[in-house]
């Protein structure tokens, strides 16, 4: 980088995950929207949610094109992720799919719902869900798919019967260092953005952008992540406290990628820096790991650090 903000010699620790992928289809943009929030609602981090989940993109009309939808209507992929180093991980990613779709997408208007990680093993999943049939419920086959069709007063919810899973990566970030909010904030939008036009990724926190970035571990023994307290503007001159921010540098943005494989991130992270380096007030682009210690798949910030895949 010859211009904007300084570029750390660093790279993001990634970490393999257990997810699945699913598609929403609605009639209309704004339920497919209502849809994809529910579903996705509460799943920032697996500190404390039961995974991470975020958009990945709009497909087939008003999206991209190049995918199409079962029911020719609008449609957004959506992935859920869990740390493949949980004991329980399958169950817990099967529960945490089964409520999220059954709770956030049959009860939203006009929906379909619809696998798209052909796995084995897999999860039979729309048997599960199409249980509020109440015995109403039965098997069909719609636009060429084994589909469950459950009864319900709008009409038909039709799910696939059976949802894959695979291995995936999470924790892909980036750290944002900025003169004020304001530049930090603005070059985490632009960050997210870019993400957003790159296939294969998710960023699941709030619009994307983490304002609190954590540390593993806390001096209260209940807690597991606590705020890093180095890079906090307003405890830099604490007495015992070792700052780890520039002296010019006043708000510390996070972006967590989460995604199918490797090349999607390391692809969605060259987006984002592209896109946010020229920043007005952006200081500083870094990023976060542990020297190997949780994940062997690393994402150099440098592409030209990066070893071929």
């Amino acid at each position: 980088m010859t211009s904007g903000a300084a570029l750390d010699d660093t790279y993001a620790e990634a970490f393999k995950s257990l997810y699945a992928e699913i598609l929403i289809t609605a009639r209309d943009r704004m339920w497919l929207d209502h849809a994809i929030h529910a579903a996705t609602g509460n799943a920032s981090s697996t500190i404390m949610c039961d995974c991470e989940a975020g958009l990945d993109r709009y497909v087939g009309p008003g999206g991209d094109t190049s995918v199409s939808t079962p029911d020719g209507r609008p449609g957004a992929i959506v992935q859920f992720h869990l740390p493949r180093f949980r004991k329980e991980r399958v169950g817990a990613l099967e529960r945490a799919l089964l409520v999220r779709i059954s709770q956030n997408v049959l009860t939203c208007p006009t929906t379909a719902c619809f696998n798209l990680l052909d796995t084995t093993p897999y999860f039979k999943l729309g048997r599960k869900v199409a249980y509020f049939g109440d015995g109403y419920q039965f098997r069909d086959t719609r636009y060429g798919r084994s589909v469950w069709v459950v009864p319900i007063l709008s009409g038909e919810f039709i799910i696939d019967r059976r949802f894959g899973y695979r291995d995936g990566l999470m924790g892909g970030n980036l750290w944002l260092f900025g003169k004020d909010l304001d530049s930090a904030l603005a070059a985490a939008e632009r960050c997210t953005g870019a993400i957003a036009r790159t296939p294969g990724v998710i960023t699941p926190f709030p619009g994307g952008v983490v304002g609190s970035g954590s540390k593993p571990g806390s001096r209260y023994s209940f807690a597991i992540a606590s705020t890093y307290e180095q890079l906090c503007p307003t405890l830099r001159d604490t007495p015992g406290l070792e700052s780890k921010l520039p002296h010019d540098v006043h708000a510390v943005m996070e972006i967590i990628i989460d995604g199918r494989d490797i090349l999607s991130i390391i692809a969605a992270t060259q987006a984002a820096i592209a896109a946010a380096v020229d920043t007005p007030g952006l200081v500083k682009i870094s990023a976060g790991n542990y020297g190997g210690k949780l994940g062997k798949s690393l994402i150099y910030l440098h592409p030209d650090r990066q070893p071929v895949q």
